[in-house]
């Protein structure tokens, strides 16, 4: 591996009108991090970048501002930069494939019909990279999922939202420190 730290990067779209929305949770869990750790976000091209050490490790938490579907671009450029492996690159996405609030890390794989994941595959040419999944539920009509994904949690859904937000910066900040494996073993239970 290349460096000594850690990319995690969250996906997301930019700009107000998208907070709280679905497809945001990704950012909302490195918000979450990088309030955690006391990080302080500066725009770097087309990224939000907060680069930070947590208990003698480094931390770069990353929100790519290319909206959702072209993340890779933003996030392969970041790792080239900063000479990151793509196993040393976490990624945390929405998953509809999951309940709410349910958090699974995984070490590899596909996009699972994800497009901001399958971009950031394409970009780095590689499914090697871990990847923190936060469900957001699949309850829309079929041809809805563009309006769900962009919509915001109900009001019964935000409290497994919360929990799941704080389940899933525990889970990024023991990847940094302890490894994906024991993060997977403590975290996907």
């Amino acid at each position: 591996m290349a460096t000594s730290g850690r990319l995690v990067a969250g996906l997301g779209n930019p700009g107000p009108k998208y907070d709280g929305t679905r497809h945001n949770v990704g950012f909302e869990v490195v918000d979450a991090v990088a309030e955690k750790v006391g990080a302080r976000w500066k725009e770097k091209g087309e990224a939000h970048l907060a680069d930070v050490r947590w208990r003698s490790r480094s931390m770069l938490l990353m929100k790519p501002q290319t909206f959702m579907n072209r993340s890779g671009t933003a996030i392969e450029n970041v790792a080239r930069k900063k000479k990151f492996d793509p196993r040393e690159i976490l990624v945390v996405v929405d998953d509809i494939s999951l309940p709410v609030g349910t958090v699974r890390l995984r070490p590899s794989g596909g996009s699972g019909g994800h497009n901001g994941l399958e971009d950031v595959i394409d970009w780095l040419d590689s499914t090697d990279f871990p990847r923190l999944r936060i469900g957001i539920g699949s309850d829309f009509e079929r041809g809805g999922q563009s309006d769900y994904v962009l919509s915001p949690f109900d009001d019964d859904e935000r409290p497994l939202v919360d929990e799941a937000l704080v389940r899933a910066r525990d889970a990024v900040l023991t990847f940094v420190t302890d490894g994906l494996q024991t993060a997977t073993n403590r975290f996907n239970g």
